[in-house]
């Protein structure tokens, strides 16, 4: 089973909750050698500053109303307004992301998707190595998002599996965040994989986040994500996502 099922979207409604001021921490749950509990057991996320930069892709319908069909996450930008996910979640249509999402409600509100950025590799070839993608929020009620929630630094370079990593995300089958901490493994020169459960549709554009709270990986790439609920993919973050990054961020 892939990690997507893309849905257009066109209602131009914008839903707000109450903003929240959110204490954050720069650090992952998981510790930089291991993790809180044991590797590769999948849990419900807990509410906490971690999970509230990570947030589920809504789209036909507008605000939460269409259902959600993938996962993206806060990363850090001068802009403040950046968030991460897989390139094949980005198909065309309004898309809107909500942020610490559970149960139907939006704690930190609803924000459209104003600009994307997806590599030449994808739109060319949807090449799976370019399995990445940056996209713009607009404010809401003059806040950006990440001076709402805080954003994970987005790194490249890293090498796989050097520690553990936390992914959360968004099965489409529930409407609370799933989370599971693990060591990544190298698949292939350009590809990582991580043995986690229950990884099903919806979870595409899950942030892999290290001790140090940068985003090392974005579930998706090989298979868009995985053809199996119990293994998930990453493009390995090199040259071509940091140069996609700097734009989308202006750094």
């Amino acid at each position: 089973m892939t990690h997507i099922t893309r849905l257009p979207g066109n209602r131009r409604h914008v839903f707000l909750c109450a903003l929240v001021v959110l204490a954050v921490t720069a650090s992952s749950v998981a510790a930089a050698d291991g993790g809180p509990g044991p590797l590769g057991v999948t849990t419900e996320a807990e509410t906490d500053a971690a999970s509230a930069r990570v947030g589920a892709l809504f789209g036909p319908g507008g605000a939460l109303e269409g259902g959600h069909f993938c996962t993206a996450s806060v990363v850090h930008s001068k802009s403040h307004d950046v968030i991460v996910t897989a390139a094949h979640c980005l198909g065309g249509g309004t898309v809107w992301f909500a942020p610490g999402y559970r149960d139907g409600k939006a704690p930190y509100g609803v924000w459209k998707v104003t600009r994307t950025y997806v590599g030449d590799g994808w739109n060319d070839d949807q090449d799976e190595d370019s399995d990445v993608a940056f996209a713009a929020v607009g404010a809401v009620g003059g806040v950006d998002v990440e001076d709402l929630v805080g954003g994970n630094r987005f790194v490249t370079g890293r090498k796989t599996g050097a520690t553990a990593v936390t992914v959360t995300g968004y099965p489409n089958s529930r409407e609370t965040p799933v989370r599971c901490v693990n060591k990544p493994t190298v698949h292939s020169s350009t590809q990582q994989r991580i043995d986690c459960p229950d990884f099903s549709s919806g979870t595409s554009g899950s942030p892999w986040v290290d001790g140090d709270g940068e985003v090392v990986g974005v579930l998706g790439g090989h298979e868009q994500g995985g053809s199996t609920e119990d293994v998930s993919y990453s493009v390995v973050l090199k040259d071509e996502a940091a140069a996609l990054y700097r734009t989308a961020s202006g750094e």
